[in-house]
């Protein structure tokens, strides 16, 4: 089988695309600037612009197009809700009847954080697992569950926003308007910001010198680095952030009793330093059942689940009544 299916993963300030076969195999990708400032029509020319220069490279149109969305989308029309983090908000554009008339095939779209999932689901750690939880921890805190070997999606396409849990009530302010979410508490602007406090109040020396005491620089990968060399208070912080995220974690684990729980983003490259207080959270507060063999480990597929998502749900929408299709299962529980 020859088919090629495209993805697109539309982000606030890039957008990313690839041309793949069926079994994930990336043949083509490319990335550009969002200009999101140039409203809806603009980026979706941009968008049909760059998936077809990727098409003549590989010599094939997609059979169909998988499209990630930071926001709200019916999955049914294809148009957008609500997206949060671009001008307008993009409500009520029809980007998958655009786009498909624009490049010549179906185009499907998902929130990203799900797509993310079905991409870990299909193409990475997850493909033994049945039932698994995932979490992408970056700017903010998003994530999917899968039950039964189907993404769960809901009436509204919303199922899955993990980070919307609240986990200390009356906790800090949440973007969503809650306070205490597992996003406030645990995201990377949660986290970087503690470090900001510590380095400003003289209580991470290496963190200080790492940075040249440029608060702006810090970032997840730069705490990782001062707490293992050292920085006991950039440690103590990230265990913190740990075991909100534990917290977070064994919630779901106790109502879903998940096969695997990954970890991707930004954060998650804390790799130990922030796994292994996340198992001791999980094992310290799940009760009910024994979680030893629980797997929480960190995404495979890095910054590619979100394409590789696209690829999964393209390949998998075309060939729904067809039987065989190597890595694909019947996805989707709520689907067009």
């Amino acid at each position: 089988m020859n088919e090629r299916f495209a993805s697109v993963d539309l982000g606030g300030t890039k957008i990313a695309a690839a041309i793949a076969n069926a079994d994930g195999e990336i043949l083509a990708e490319g990335r550009i600037a969002t200009n999101s400032h140039e409203g809806p029509a603009n980026v979706l020319t941009r968008i049909a612009g760059l998936v077809a220069g990727l098409s003549t490279r590989v010599g094939a149109r997609p059979a169909a197009l998988g499209m990630g969305v930071p926001g709200l989308v019916d999955v049914r029309t294809g148009i957008t809700g609500f997206l949060p983090n671009l001008p307008s908000q993009w409500r009520d554009v029809s980007v998958g009847e655009t786009l498909s008339h624009a490049l010549g095939c179906p185009v499907f779209l998902l929130n990203d954080a799900r797509m993310a999932t079905l991409g870990e689901f299909t193409f990475g750690r997850c493909r033994p697992a049945d039932t698994m939880i995932f979490l992408t921890i970056g700017t903010g805190i998003g994530g999917g569950v899968v039950v039964d070997g189907k993404l769960r999606l809901g009436t509204l396409g919303a199922a899955g926003e993990l980070g919307h849990q609240t986990i200390q009530p009356g906790g800090p302010l949440c973007g969503c308007g809650n306070r205490g979410c597992l996003e406030a508490l645990a995201s990377g602007p949660a986290l970087v910001g503690e470090g900001v406090r510590l380095l400003l109040n003289g209580l991470a020396p290496i963190l200080f010198e790492m940075v040249s005491g440029n608060a702006a620089a810090i970032t997840p990968k730069e705490m990782g680095a001062a707490a293992r060399a050292g920085d006991t208070a950039v440690r103590e912080v990230i265990a913190r952030t740990a075991m909100w995220l534990g917290i977070g974690i064994a919630n779901m684990v106790t109502a879903l009793h998940p096969d695997m729980v990954v970890l991707g983003g930004s954060v998650a490259a804390l790799d130990d330093l922030l796994l292994e207080p996340v198992h001791e959270a999980v094992r310290e507060r799940v009760r009910m059942f024994p979680v030893h063999d629980l797997r929480i480990e960190r995404s495979l597929l890095g910054d590619n689940a979100g394409l590789l998502g696209g690829i999964a749900l393209a390949a998998s929408k075309t060939h729904e009544n067809s039987a065989g299709l190597p890595g694909l299962k019947p996805l989707l529980e709520v689907m067009l």
